[in-house]
């Protein structure tokens, strides 16, 4: 049974999304404020967090922050102010899987959480897999981590598949469409934006120093590609 922590100050909401949740089988965990949230992440280490932006105490924002730097395989999902494109960026550059705007249909967010589910996955299910050498990268698809010239990434869940696709296909150009289905998934329902800000962040992650596009080019009008060696 995968679990999610609901971080969310609402009790209303918190209770809402617990029986929907519930309903789909997951078990669910609840905090009303950033710190708590932070306690409980800490102590159950959730498959998937579930975060409001606006939070009493610390916001969000630095909720996401502060889980993906200390439980990077975690996968978050943000909630957002409608109309708030800048809470959605913003919560994406903090590391944020996704995004969901409020008003939300609960079996939206619940295809989302399904989604992200896919990318992170429960290690107990996997087959053991050889390890994945390019260049100075190895990625291991058992533990889902990747190291670069013997030093470990801390890679996101979504950024560890894209990586994973751009060496399996080198050369190969990828729509910006063709990316959200392969590693967000067919039923994801959002814009393109987020396919943006993830390479961004795996760009910081693994390019070299001042480099421009040494691995992951930009195909311009198009998408990304993985640079062949």
């Amino acid at each position: 049974m995968h679990k999610v922590l609901i971080i969310e100050d609402e009790e209303s909401i918190r209770g809402f999304l617990n029986i929907n949740f519930k309903m789909h089988n997951f078990l669910v965990i609840e905090a009303g404020s950033g710190e708590e949230g932070i306690s409980k992440a800490r102590i159950e280490h959730p498959d998937i967090v579930i975060l409001d932006v606006m939070l009493p105490g610390i916001d969000g924002f630095q909720v996401c922050e502060t889980l993906r730097k200390e439980l990077s395989d975690i996968g978050i999902i943000m909630l957002t102010a409608k109309g708030q494109d800048i809470d959605k960026i913003q919560g994406l550059e903090m590391g944020a899987d996704d995004y969901v705007v409020k008003p939300f249909n609960p079996m939206e967010l619940i295809l989302r959480a399904k989604s992200l589910l896919r990318r992170v996955r429960d290690k107990a299910d996997q087959v053991q897999s050889e390890n994945l050498i390019y260049g100075p990268f190895v990625i291991d698809p058992y533990s889902l981590k990747v190291s670069k010239n013997n030093v470990e990434l801390s890679l996101t869940p979504t950024e560890f598949h894209l990586l994973k696709l751009f060496i399996e296909n080198p050369g190969r150009a990828f729509s910006r469409n063709e990316l959200l289905d392969i590693v967000w998934g067919n039923d994801f329902v959002g814009d393109h934006k987020i396919v943006d800000v993830n390479i961004r962040r795996l760009r910081v992650k693994i390019e070299d120093k001042d480099s421009d596009g040494l691995f992951i080019e930009t195909v311009w009008g198009t998408g990304y590609r993985w640079r062949k060696e």
